[in-house]
């Protein structure tokens, strides 16, 4: 009799997820909309506290918004092309180098393998069988440290800058809308979402949601505050 035990078949395999996978977009992501709406309610809060009318108030907050996303998508894309130039830069290079060293590279991988705790046989064998199978591929992975997962994306981070800060920056603007001649109304708002948006990024990065709101929260009020003094010394109505 078989022992049921012992099955023959192949294990089933499965899919795992990790936070990594979405470092990319999420950093942009969460950073637009930190700045979204911590620089856009400082400065209608700073604008108010000049004792400028409401019309002006709103005018800065859209302003603050359509400039602030712009300069989110400009900046990361300009940031994370740079990161994907030298990526591509550095791949064309390990490219020639396998074309003109090709024996060099081999025993550079075999060496990698046993920094990591393979024995030198067993390392040779894995680079030789690597190296037949996607040689380029295997050097930008272990020898460069560029996977696919967190290659550069200048468009997409981009987009999810610009996004993510207009969003954010919708908050102020709308509790300005729905109450123009209360400010406190705008800290309020402003202060709840910065807590809700620190408690959701620290979630998905998996630390302290707790931690994380706080974190967010004291930062925009300070920013809040200092916006406010700001407008006062330069009071312009009275």
């Amino acid at each position: 009799m078989t022992d049921p035990s012992r099955s023959t078949r192949a294990p089933l395999s499965h899919r795992e997820w990790h936070r990594a996978d979405r470092i990319g977009w999420l950093r942009a992501a969460v950073l637009g909309a930190n700045d979204g709406v911590i620089s856009t309610a400082s400065l209608m809060i700073g604008v108010s506290a000049s004792g400028a009318g409401p019309g002006a108030v709103m005018t800065a907050g859209i302003a603050g918004l359509a400039a602030g996303a712009m300069s989110m998508a400009a900046g990361e894309y300009v940031s994370v092309q740079s990161q994907a130039d030298t990526e591509r830069a550095d791949i064309a290079k390990e490219a020639r180098e396998l074309e003109t060293q090709h024996d060099l590279e081999r025993a550079e991988l075999a060496g990698i393998y046993r920094r990591r705790g393979l024995d030198a046989a067993l390392a040779q064998q894995v680079a030789d069988q690597l190296m037949a199978k996607d040689a380029l591929g295997a050097h930008v992975r272990d020898e460069l440290g560029i996977t696919e997962t967190l290659r550069a994306r200048p468009i997409q981070a981009a987009l999810a800058s610009a996004a993510s800060f207009a969003t954010g920056a919708m908050i102020p603007v709308l509790a300005t809308v729905a109450v123009p001649d209360r400010p406190a109304v705008t800290i309020g708002t402003t202060v709840a979402a910065l807590f809700l948006l620190g408690a959701v990024a620290a979630g998905a990065g998996g630390s302290s949601p707790l931690k994380g709101s706080l974190r967010v929260a004291f930062w925009g009020g300070l920013a809040m505050g200092i916006t406010a003094l700001v407008g006062r010394l330069f009071h312009i109505a009275a």
